[in-house]
């Protein structure tokens, strides 16, 4: 890491599942003398594999990938190499990725959309130890501080989309034929839905699934 002869040379593993993407990625920093891409993941176990592997300094991270997503991909980067960086650079900026990332020890928080020059500042500036979030985002983060604790989503992390818009709607005390009304969807499937949340969850019924959801903060006390 950083030692000796390459000093100056910022050792970069890209993970990202979109082809397009990494290769505008390798273009882009293929200009930057002081930063080398040793690797190419396109999963978050694929990204773990290779760290184990390369070496990197830094990973710049992607969020929702097949399999293994960037969050889970994060934690274990950060837990088994902890002298490694990860830096996200998703197209997410919704609060419970934000937030996800940040605990499972992200050093900062980009979107895709940032320049070239802000992304490569962002590489450098996390290998010197500073923190890096898309302005955005940090106005996210700032406003969840004035409101107090922010929300832990962890738990949905194997959930899709769907599930976590039926759990919120069941913790919120719906029925399934309300919740089926408000998804716009058969009651039958919710009733799938419902049976697949709980046993990702480990739960046994809809109140523990529901106190799982408020005590994580999935639900706001003004939506019930």
């Amino acid at each position: 890491m950083l030692h000796g002869s390459r000093a100056m040379t910022i050792r970069l593993l890209i993970a990202d599942d979109q082809q397009l993407v990494c290769d505008g990625l390798q273009a882009i920093l293929s200009t930057v003398p002081e930063v080398e891409v040793v690797g190419v993941a396109n999963d978050g176990a694929k990204a773990i594999e290779m760290v184990n592997t390369l070496h990197p300094d830094l990973v710049l991270m992607d969020l929702k990938m097949p399999g293994m997503n960037g969050i889970h991909a994060t934690r274990a980067i950060r837990d088994q190499y902890p002298d490694v960086y990860v830096l996200v650079l998703t197209t997410y900026d919704a609060d419970e990725w934000v937030f996800d990332a940040i605990r499972a020890g992200a050093a900062g928080y980009l979107l895709k959309d940032a320049r070239r020059e802000d992304i490569v500042a962002a590489i450098k500036g996390t290998i010197a130890g500073h923190t890096h979030v898309d302005p955005s985002v940090a106005n996210k983060l700032f406003a969840q501080m004035r409101n107090g604790v922010a929300p832990d989503t962890s738990i949905t992390a194997s959930l899709s989309e769907r599930e976590i818009a039926v759990l919120r709607l069941l913790a919120q005390g719906h029925s399934n034929a309300v919740i089926a009304e408000r998804l716009f969807l058969a009651e039958g499937t919710i009733r799938n839905y419902v049976s697949v949340i709980f046993a990702k969850l480990g739960v046994a019924d809809r109140t523990q699934a529901a106190a799982l959801a408020w005590r994580h903060g999935l639900v706001a006390h003004g939506d019930a």
